[in-house]
């Protein structure tokens, strides 16, 4: 069975005000004391972010085990330092970023100018493993169509600098400021795909290959197929719904590259529609289906997803989970829709961090 990872950025904010705080140097100095998360917790290119990794997984209860297990140790890091931790893709209330001083992020500052200055953003990162970058390729290509509907159902980011976004996720907006953020081509072989990163790389405008930034990518780090187009998760449980759908992708890819099944043609112009639609509705209204690539009502394009990789989760034993787990999604809706139902109940987007943060704890 494919082992599964997940990367989590949390929001640093303070215990009173919900306010963002520049704490992310004091928590790993903290976690590095205490020893069980020095390797654990990493910093992120602004202050006001905390990102842990799991170890890889099979069985997903202990996936969901070790995401709420580092986010109640980050949690309690930040306390010693009057703060708390919010599965919160954007702050809702006003922030001025503050980016690491480390030699990486103030080459990022220097020659990205505003847009890595404003780039607050917390995403979700599920890696599966593979068996080779020639598999690895073979799914990126033809998982492709179904990001966007990951997108939607994790949308956790609808408010920007105090105010409505209008979006589910304003957080892969401005995360598409990036250069190489993303959809992509189809690529056909490794080869191809490495000589595309190579050629990005050798432009001199990215860094490094830490800086290719595809929705979906070979990790440079791990055999794993790495999906980063999703918003951090506001229940633990939603972002176990996610590796889970993520790991069926991944199988499902597999399964039609060895039978011969060829990608699903459609042009990155389609994609980036796609993506823009289920950023700007969630599970709100209307997405892009991947299979037609026209309209169709959300809640229909989530259960398309699930019949796409239904084969691939009985077989990893995650199909009751997924279930359970899209329907209570789709009844109660994702972090978009709870931060707007907080405000809208109470009318305080400080309240709304605060209900957060306790969420993120549940």
């Amino acid at each position: 069975m494919r082992s599964v990872g997940v990367e989590e950025e949390l929001l640093l904010v303070d215990g009173e005000s919900g306010d963002a705080r520049a704490l992310s140097a004091a928590i790993l100095a903290a976690a590095s004391r205490d020893g069980d998360g020095g390797e654990v917790f990493e910093a992120e290119l602004q202050r006001q972010q905390l990102e842990f990794a799991t170890r890889p997984q099979t069985v997903m209860g202990d996936l969901a085990e070790e995401i709420r297990r580092w986010r109640s140790e980050a949690a309690r890091h930040a306390e010693g330092l009057g703060a708390s931790v919010a599965a919160l893709a954007t702050s809702p209330l006003p922030v001025s970023p503050s980016i690491g001083t480390d030699e990486r992020h103030l080459w990022l500052k220097e020659h990205f100018g505003l847009t890595a200055q404003e780039q607050l953003t917390c995403g979700c990162h599920v890696h599966v493993s593979v068996e080779s970058d020639e598999e690895g390729v073979a799914v990126l290509d033809r998982m492709r169509p179904w990001l966007s509907v990951l997108l939607a159902m994790s949308a956790n980011s609808p408010f920007w600098q105090g105010d409505d976004s209008g979006y589910g996720s304003y957080r892969s907006q401005v995360w598409g400021r990036w250069p190489s953020a993303g959809p992509v081509e189809i690529f056909g072989t490794a080869d191809r795909y490495l000589q595309e990163v190579n050629a990005m790389v050798g432009s001199g405008v990215l860094r490094d290959e830490g800086m290719i930034y595809f929705d979906a990518r070979l990790s440079h780090s791990y055999p794993t197929v790495e999906v980063r187009v999703a918003d951090v998760c506001l229940d633990a449980s939603t972002t176990v719904l996610m590796a889970a759908l993520v790991r069926g992708l991944v199988e499902t890819a597999s399964r039609q590259w060895s039978d011969g099944e060829p990608p699903a043609r459609h042009t990155v112009g389609m994609l980036r529609l796609a993506g823009w639609r289920a950023a700007r509705s969630g599970l709100e209204d209307q997405l892009i289906h991947p299979l037609t690539m026209r309209p169709a009502p959300a809640e229909a394009v989530v259960h398309a997803l699930f019949d796409h990789v239904r084969d691939a989760l009985e077989d990893n034993g995650d199909l009751v989970l997924v279930q359970e787990s899209l329907a209570e999604l789709l009844k109660t809706g994702n972090g978009a829709r709870v931060q707007r139902d907080v405000l809208k109940r109470t009318g305080s987007l400080r309240d709304v961090v605060a209900e957060c943060v306790r969420r993120t704890l549940a």
